[in-house]
């Protein structure tokens, strides 16, 4: 049974999408107690689908909340949909968020004071030292200021509130612990994990839609966004003699040039435990990511991910991609990675790459929550 210490954590949905958090706090669950919170998102509303769809599922989320007193619930983690105002852009909307928080914060969790606090959000900052939580934690998992179609200004002003206050900052990327040094915060390095049992041995079957689409198969799962390089992307397409790019992932906003190219087939999101099969079924593996302010700071979830398959991996030179340069191929131009493709899918993953990968051994998600809990109770990594 968990133990008496408690986790309030701030995050995008619980069982969403896969994310950092999420592995790190499962790995956790054994010993605290943890309350998660599901908060709206960063992106300011609009009239499109994408707004529509997001404030659709918030709406039924909300309307399925059952009252249960806090000390009534024995789910672990226990997930919170609180009601939120979808803005933070005005005086206005933060306070009002904030009232509403605190109130779901006191109805949600039966000890607060025993308590500490993780967001990897900056929305939450108004709440740091309005709350009886003991302790917070800034789980920095990206530049969000930077990605494209996100209110800037606002998250901006927010996350620099957040790091002023909060006890101790995790980042998890060496540019996001420099952004935290330039706010005049130390923050604590500690890179992403895997579960590489998973991918290197993986279960189940390949959706049946995907079937349809012509091999060799050449895949990309994550967001499909503008963080994509399409000109890359074209560039390989045009070098194709046969085959398909499949990018799998949520579509959010990308380049509309996209869904053009001849042998691209955007699937849309698939279930994370399909991932596995469908990267044992690719030929290579591949993360396009165009170099920007926004991509500078990542530190790609799947890039360890992809190591495990034992797949070729062909990837854009980002810093995060550099510390596994001798484990995949990491290229810097569009006909470059065309050319690297091409080439691994004749020739296949060098041995050099594959042994290099050995120490994904290191990487495991259960060594990463240590460090991460070593965080949580006296700020050090």
């Amino acid at each position: 049974m968990p133990g008496p210490d408690g986790l309030v954590v701030f995050s995008d949905d619980w069982g969403r999408h896969p994310s950092s958090c999420q592995y790190l706090i499962r790995e956790l669950l054994p010993r605290y107690r943890v309350t998660w919170f599901n908060t709206i998102g960063t992106r300011p509303p609009r009239l499109d689908l994408l707004t529509l769809r997001r404030g659709t599922e918030k709406l039924l989320g909300w309307s399925r909340r059952k009252p249960e007193p806090a000390d009534e619930s024995d789910a672990n983690p226990r997930v919170v949909d609180p009601v939120m105002w979808p803005s933070f852009g005005s005086v206005l909307g933060r306070q009002l968020n904030r009232r509403l928080l605190s109130r779901a914060i006191a109805d949600a969790v039966p000890d607060p004071a025993a308590a500490a606090g993780v967001t990897t959000l900056p929305i939450v900052a108004d709440l740091v030292g309005k709350t009886p939580l003991r302790r917070w934690i800034y789980y920095c998992v990206d530049d969000l200021a930077a990605w494209p179609g996100l209110d800037r200004a606002t998250l901006l002003a927010m996350e620099r509130r957040l790091v002023e206050r909060v006890d101790a900052i995790v980042a998890v990327s060496d540019r996001l612990v420099e952004r935290m040094a330039e706010m005049g915060r130390e923050a604590t390095l500690l890179t992403h994990g895997v579960h590489a049992r998973v991918w290197s041995r993986p279960e189940g079957e390949v959706p049946a839609a995907l079937e349809e689409l012509e091999p060799p198969w050449i895949v990309f799962w994550g967001v499909v966004d503008r963080r994509l390089a399409t000109g890359w992307i074209e560039s390989l397409a045009s070098s194709l003699g046969s085959g398909t790019i499949v990018l799998v992932g949520p579509a959010n906003n990308p380049d509309p040039a996209l869904a053009g190219i001849e042998r691209v087939a955007l699937t849309g999101p698939l279930p994370i435990t399909a991932l596995p099969a469908l990267a044992a079924r690719s030929a290579a593996l591949i993360m396009p990511y165009a170099d920007s302010e926004a991509t500078r700071s990542i530190q790609p979830l799947k890039l360890k991910e992809y190591l495990a398959t034992g797949r070729p991996v062909v990837v854009s030179d980002l810093p995060a991609c550099r510390e596994w340069q001798d484990a995949c191929d990491v290229v810097g131009a569009a006909e470059v990675f065309a050319w690297t493709v091409l080439r691994r899918l004749e020739r296949g993953l060098p041995s050099a790459q594959a042994e290099a990968r050995r120490r994904l051994a290191d990487e495991d998600w259960k060594s990463k929550a240590r460090r991460f809990e070593r965080a949580l109770r006296n700020g050090g990594g």
